[in-house]
């Protein structure tokens, strides 16, 4: 029988509330509570916080906080990924981001989700993975909805709900995000 923590990684209902599962959201908290209360002055420390809480990529993000997530340990970090104060990630899938991706101030990232049906409600709750690829921005504000892909290379509008996957290489905004047109790469 697989336990509460295998079925959340893998999408379907789980009891938020089992023991295990508890326990590592006290960790996470207990550690993005620390980040939050470091000064610019203490990178060592915030980088050695940064390292234990993430599944991957603690070693080259870039942080400013306030910084919240449920668990941390989903959250799998490319190189040099950029988040500006006051981000969200609620990991209870994976959250797979790639290389060079910024995320703008405030945007929040919800794998959570929630059973239409009130009584299971109650007791249970489920996610769905997102993966952001490489080189991505993600403006202000923006709302990355459970199960969503963005492909590399794109950019998403401040105040964007992405409810849909979005493709490589586009400009998209809105809400509902809708893609609004191609990048054609150009240099200043």
């Amino acid at each position: 029988m697989p336990s509460e923590k295998e079925k959340m990684l893998v999408g379907e209902l789980y009891d938020p509330f089992d023991p295990e599962l508890i326990r590592a959201r006290e960790r996470a908290r207990d550690l993005f509570q620390t980040l939050n209360l470091t000064r610019e002055s203490e990178q060592e420390a915030r980088r050695r916080i940064l390292i234990e809480l993430f599944g991957k990529g603690g070693e080259s993000v870039w942080m400013q906080p306030p910084f919240f997530c449920d668990y941390g340990s989903n959250i799998q970090l490319g190189e040099r990924v950029y988040f500006n104060f006051n981000c969200v990630v609620l990991d209870v899938c994976p959250v797979t981001i790639g290389d060079y991706t910024l995320f703008g101030p405030a945007v929040q990232i919800y794998t959570a989700t929630h059973p239409l049906n009130a009584e299971l409600r109650q007791k249970q709750e489920f996610g769905k993975p997102i993966e952001i690829g490489s080189n991505v921005w993600v403006g202000g504000g923006a709302i990355i909805c459970p199960g969503v892909k963005i492909g590399s290379k794109t950019v998403i509008g401040a105040g964007s709900v992405v409810t849909r996957d979005i493709p490589d290489g586009v400009v998209a905004a809105g809400n509902p995000c809708r893609v609004l047109r191609e990048i054609v790469e150009t240099v200043p």
